[in-house]
């Protein structure tokens, strides 16, 4: 492959994986209906695990020392990538608005960029600046729907500090994935990512199913299930691995902003909601911020 091609190629992971990510969308509005937000959590990641392990067991078994030396960075990620970010924007959309929920988990490449800075020394040029901000103003156009009122008038709830709990969990998760050096394979490194993000997640789906609400294994509960498992469980979560060995942490947090835009997108096709002017204003924007991240990372590579 050309450098050229594998460039291309790796442009078009910004705007491809959030297809796959932005189906938890569709899981938070529509699953949480049906499974109690732990649970729904937990399984999804227990199922992912179960899906990955015939085709990763003979690996994982052959690098078991690697496994064990490492089983605590694993367990950090999986508690932060899908025990964090799995569960709390499912229990966040219980108690606020979808449009807080967009603004404040569009700050994760904020946190990115400050746990890449002040742990790792990452530089941050003027046009990576610029291109956040371009993205940032993009992404509030859409989820404020052009009224700068509706920005001033939010009153932040218990379900904001969930949210704002996922964005810095999915930050770190992304900073620590960018820099765990490791001999263990996409899938093997996901399968046990899985895993201890199910285990992190035990605890507390127990709670809820003897203190809160219990699990109805139907047929619904199945669907959405395996649906959160391989669309935003199994593809997002590849395609966004192969997006940060390409293009680094910082730029790769930008597939949040494209987030939102494929969230519009569900929202006008899945629950009738209207797109209108703002929804392009933001999506340009947001793919000029995209494009004065990546020129600066080409000239740089």
């Amino acid at each position: 492959m050309s450098a050229k091609t594998n460039n291309l190629f790796a442009l078009s992971l910004l705007f491809v994986q959030p297809i796959f990510m932005a189906s938890n969308l569709v899981v938070a509005r529509g699953g949480v209906e049906y499974v109690p937000p732990i649970s729904l959590a937990f399984w999804r990641w227990t199922l992912v695990f179960l899906i990955l392990l015939p085709f990763t067991y003979v690996s994982l078994k052959k690098n078991y020392e690697i496994i064990k030396k490492e089983y605590k960075k694993l367990f950090f990620l999986g508690a932060t990538g899908c025990g964090i970010c799995g569960a709390f924007p499912f229990l966040a959309g219980q108690t606020t608005t979808v449009t807080n929920m967009g603004i404040i988990y569009t700050s994760s490449p904020i946190f990115i960029i400050l746990i890449s800075s002040i742990f790792f020394n990452e530089k941050i040029n003027i046009t990576k600046v610029f291109g956040l901000i371009s993205c940032l103003i993009g992404v509030f156009a859409i989820i404020i729907k052009g009224d700068f009122y509706l920005l001033i008038n939010l009153n932040f709830t218990i379900g904001d500090l969930w949210m704002l709990a996922a964005a810095i969990g999915w930050a770190l998760y992304s900073v620590y994935l960018f820099y765990w050096k490791t001999k263990l394979g996409i899938f093997q490194r996901f399968s046990l990512i899985a895993f201890f993000g199910a285990v992190s997640l035990l605890p507390f789906y127990i709670g809820e199913e003897i203190y809160f609400e219990r699990t109805i294994f139907n047929k619904e509960f199945f669907m959405w299930v395996v649906f959160a498992a391989i669309s935003p469980g199994i593809i997002a979560f590849t395609l966004y691995t192969l997006a940060q060995k390409k293009l680094g942490a910082l730029l790769t947090g930008f597939t949040l902003y494209v987030f939102t835009i494929y969230g519009a997108i569900y929202g006008y096709f899945l629950f009738e909601e209207k797109l209108e002017n703002y929804h392009l204003i933001g999506t340009v924007l947001v793919f000029i911020g995209i494009y004065l991240a990546k020129k600066k990372n080409v000239q740089k590579t």
